[in-house]
């Protein structure tokens, strides 16, 4: 498997005629060039609890994620760079036909318990023999491990040049290790892919290590997680044809619409600059049809 490649993370200014009307600035950290399948947001949320896991000599990383799950994929896959054992708790009943995310991760050498929505709700283990040697990584990586983690992705750009700061949401991980590396003066906005997902600015609380204010938004979602409309395909075409960049149905393609759509709503003030977090997962899109995406 090739290397991680953290000097291909670049800060891509976007040149946009609305932005120039609006007078503001958007740049995307370019997160997803790091690694085709450990790429993005997911190795800097696993880092420091692989590295614990190793100094207690665990050998067997279990953690918890649904069918298309990017953190499952990641797991599986940087287990299977570092030599150790992955077992995937899957959130509801086994399919008759794995999605390609699934099938790829046992590729990787993953084993797969499926438990039903209940149970994983409630956070139920099933009995798995060995547990004893197991490290156990919540699911999105959603801890203070991975919010530390997290905080380590802004040592990638100039992050004093920006005003703002705007990524996806899922567990909220991330979006608490942003808020913990940025200084008070900077905004940071959250774009939920969740739909009613209103316990997540309590969870993002939860892993401050500072009293920061932020927002969260909650009307960009396009139905639910990995839910996605002809309207969004579209803008993703569209904006990869515009700017080379491509994007996924589950978390960046709804940033980028929705940083989008903000500006031209005026939702910051003229003279802003605005970094945007490409987290990556573009496997995402394995559920698609072939063609229905033009990258």
């Amino acid at each position: 498997m090739e290397a991680l490649s953290f000097q291909n993370i670049t800060t891509d200014f976007i040149t946009d005629p609305v932005f120039k009307e609006k007078k503001v600035e958007v740049a995307i950290l370019r997160l997803d060039k790091i690694h085709p399948v450990i790429s993005g947001n997911k190795w800097f949320k696993l880092q420091y609890y692989l590295a614990e896991a190793q100094k207690l000599q665990k050998n067997t990383i279990v953690t918890f994620g649904g069918a298309w799950s990017n953190h499952i994929i990641a797991t599986a896959a940087v287990c299977n760079k570092n030599s150790l054992n992955s077992i995937g708790i899957i959130r509801g009943e086994e399919p008759a036909k794995l999605s390609q995310t699934l099938k790829d991760a046992k590729e990787f050498g993953m084993q797969l318990f499926f438990i039903s929505r209940k149970d994983y709700h409630d956070k139920k283990v099933p009995e798995i023999p060995g547990r004893d040697d197991y490290y156990f990584i919540p699911e999105g990586g959603y801890g203070t491990k991975g919010a530390e983690g997290a905080a380590t992705i802004l040592n990638h750009c100039v992050k004093e040049h920006f005003s703002h700061v705007c990524c996806a949401v899922g567990t909220g991980t991330m979006m608490a290790g942003l808020l913990n590396s940025v200084s008070k003066a900077q905004g940071v906005t959250g774009i939920s892919v969740m739909k009613n997902n209103f316990e997540l600015e309590e969870k993002i609380r939860a892993l401050l290590t500072n009293e920061h204010s932020f927002r969260l938004n909650h009307e960009y979602h396009f139905g639910g997680y990995a839910k996605h409309d002809d309207k969004l395909i579209g803008f993703m075409n569209n904006w990869y044809t515009q700017t080379h960049i491509p994007s996924d149905i589950v978390y960046s393609g709804k940033l980028f619409f929705a940083v989008n759509d903000l500006i031209e709503k005026n939702y910051f003030a003229a003279g802003s600059s605005i970094l945007v977090i490409h987290c990556g997962g573009l496997q995402g899109n394995s559920s698609l049809p072939k063609g229905k995406l033009i990258f």
